[in-house]
């Protein structure tokens, strides 16, 4: 992993077909600002390859246009809908082929990690989480929409427990 010097970019990604949340962060010295945090949709009738295509073509021009170092991703959680798990996994192939066609690291964090790492309560709500990224970022409304503020969370995450590894390699 590179060391944080002067300033590095981090895009968190809270991936889905049919609304992809991204934010990316501006790491500087022990500063973090945030220049985007949102959502990519796509249509509900449109098949699985014409979603994961709006998607890939979204997030190229996100990487091009915001040109992180890292990116952050959500680990697909498997829940009873195979077909949800799948599709997601789907967006999460997406993700990783970008981030290898740009040479760009890719690090995985589970739910329980992020809210973790931004609540320190690992079964902390989807609202505390929300508030808490409020708190942190002092802002003076919640990230809105929802996957947009969980994309926030997840950066917030590689943020957090980069500078902690990076503090480790130190000793």
């Amino acid at each position: 992993m590179k060391k944080f010097l002067g300033c590095q970019r981090i895009v968190g990604f809270d991936p889905g077909t049919a609304s992809l949340g991204f934010a990316v962060l501006e790491k500087s010295g022990d500063g973090l600002q945030i220049l985007v945090c949102d959502s990519l949709h796509t249509e509900k009738n449109l098949p699985l390859e014409n979603r994961l295509l709006t998607i890939y073509q979204g997030l190229k021009t996100l990487i091009r246009d915001y040109k992180p170092q890292v990116i952050a991703c959500e680990e697909v959680y498997f829940n009873k809908n195979v077909r949800t798990a799948f599709a997601v996994g789907s967006v999460i192939g997406v993700i990783l082929l970008l981030a290898g066609q740009k040479g760009l690291p890719v690090y995985m964090y589970s739910p329980i990690q992020v809210k973790m790492s931004v609540t320190g309560y690992g079964r902390a709500s989807k609202s505390q989480v929300q508030q808490m990224l409020a708190r942190l970022f002092q802002l003076t409304t919640i990230p809105k929409p929802d996957d947009a503020a969980d994309a926030l969370a997840i950066a917030y995450c590689h943020a957090s427990s980069a500078k902690l590894k990076e503090l480790e390699s130190l000793k």
